[in-house]
């Protein structure tokens, strides 16, 4: 008995000196959970599970430290928020690109379909998703690109090294989505962008043919005919805009006088992005109270007031230096007028500050999908006022798999679902060659 231990102990010290290292010995594994992976990344500040929604079996909202400025790390952080919605790391995930903030942690059109799992990031300088005090000359497409670049590199790292993604956005979403292919070509698996404008100036006029051709005269002309309704009964109507102000603490940083002139002039472009049905515009003989709350009805006040502005502040900077936005025609209703000019958005610049708009960066995305840009769908209403300024496809674009769905008569509300059976199948099935590739 003695020499067979003797010999168990000399078998086992052979063993063990063979290894190089303790890391050689086999030693059972511990299962790391999603949220210790999540955990372990770098530059994530925190990290809270939530409650399950939608299909998802695990819910997440994390928040990133991210450069205020990626080309000048001196500039300091923020914290961008990011919500992770988990069902299995083999399956496609989804980034729902956010142009503005988040404002839903249930599933979206693509991910509902794939059963698939939902990565959302809330743009920079929206909500909380940003630092104290805000550098504006900060907040640039690329900034932007560099952020969605840095939080899918790393989440793909650690959950989903095997699995594709697909990015997609709406409306400001779209214009994200295209500009982080634009800057990132390859870091995602394809892309699917709804109903967003590709704007080649700050004030495009495209804007203005569309709101002179879209659907057919006879409704344009009752567009027209309520907008020249409220210029006549402009005096009462601003009497109303100021009474509703008092009641609801609002107010227009340009003035009250200018607000009811801009939601007026808002009308028709609102008209058609919404798909409001032609036949509940008022018409002569309604009381001013009629045609006031039909006006607000279509146009609203989170446009023009101030405390909505300063919400949108991040999206009024873009669009006037970056990314584009439309003016107002005011020859229609040059008899109320007196003049022919443009009403502009340059009262809705941060304090303080204002820049020129800068040519480039649209020119360049147009460039991108003009001649190299692959695996990108595009959707859009055919009545949306959006659609003015929409992606333009070329001869080669085809080759390349990029797409591009109208839907008849439809406005910014319009999604895959909104088309019939047969192009939602034909739609579907480019993003399912995509995801099996």
């Amino acid at each position: 008995m003695k020499n067979n231990y003797l010999i168990y102990i000399l078998f086992s010290t052979l063993i063990f000196s063979s290894c190089k290292t303790t890391q050689d010995i086999v030693m059972p594994q511990r299962n790391v959970s999603n949220f210790e992976k999540l955990a372990s990344i770098d530059n994530v500040l925190s990290i809270e599970k939530k409650e399950k929604t939608s299909h998802f079996d695990e819910n997440y909202e994390i928040w990133f430290e991210q450069p205020v400025n990626h080309n000048d790390l001196s500039k300091g952080t923020f914290k961008q928020r990011v919500l992770l919605g988990f069902e299995n790391d083999t399956l496609p995930v989804i980034v729902e690109l956010q142009g503005y903030g988040i404002y839903t942690d249930k599933a979206g059109e693509l991910s509902s379909h794939y059963n698939a799992n939902q990565l959302t990031i809330e743009h920079r300088y929206f909500n909380n998703s940003r630092p104290e005090t805000i550098d504006w000359n900060t907040l640039t497409i690329e900034n932007a690109a560099k952020d969605q670049t840095t939080i899918i590199n790393t989440i793909r790292e650690a959950l989903f090294p095997k699995a594709k993604f697909v990015t997609t956005g709406i409306s400001k979403g779209c214009q994200t989505t295209m500009a982080h292919r634009r800057f990132f070509p390859n870091n995602v698996d394809a892309s699917v962008c709804y109903v967003g404008p590709l704007n080649y100036k700050r004030e495009d006029s495209r804007v203005y043919k569309f709101l002179k051709t879209v659907a057919t005269k006879a409704d344009r002309d009752k567009v027209a005919a309520f907008q020249n309704l409220c210029f006549e009964n402009r005096d009462a109507l601003l009497q109303l805009m100021k009474a509703e102000a008092a009641s609801k603490e609002m107010t227009w940083e340009f003035g009250v006088e200018n607000a009811i002139d801009y939601t007026i002039l808002e009308y028709s472009f609102a008209f058609w992005q919404w798909g409001i049905p032609v036949g509940i515009i008022p018409q002569n003989g309604i009381s001013t109270e009629g045609i006031y709350k039909h006006l607000i009805d279509v146009v609203g006040y989170g446009f023009f007031e101030e405390k909505a502005v300063d919400g949108l502040q991040p999206y009024f900077w873009a669009a006037l230096t970056e990314q584009g936005i439309y003016g107002y025609e005011t020859a229609p209703f040059k008899d109320y007028f007196g003049t022919d000019k443009i009403f502009k958005f340059d009262w809705a610049f941060p304090e303080g500050i204002s820049k020129k708009f800068d040519l480039k960066p649209m020119q360049e995305i147009k460039s991108y999908l003009d001649n190299s840009a692959e695996n990108m769908l595009f959707i859009y209403g055919e009545y949306d006022a959006w659609s003015a300024t929409a992606v333009e496809l070329n001869s080669t674009s085809e080759k390349r798999e990029l797409y591009k769905f109208v839907k008849p008569q439809g406005d910014h509300k319009t999604r895959i679902k909104s088309f019939d059976s047969k192009t939602q199948e034909s739609i579907y099935s480019i993003i399912d060659s995509w995801l099996k590739k």
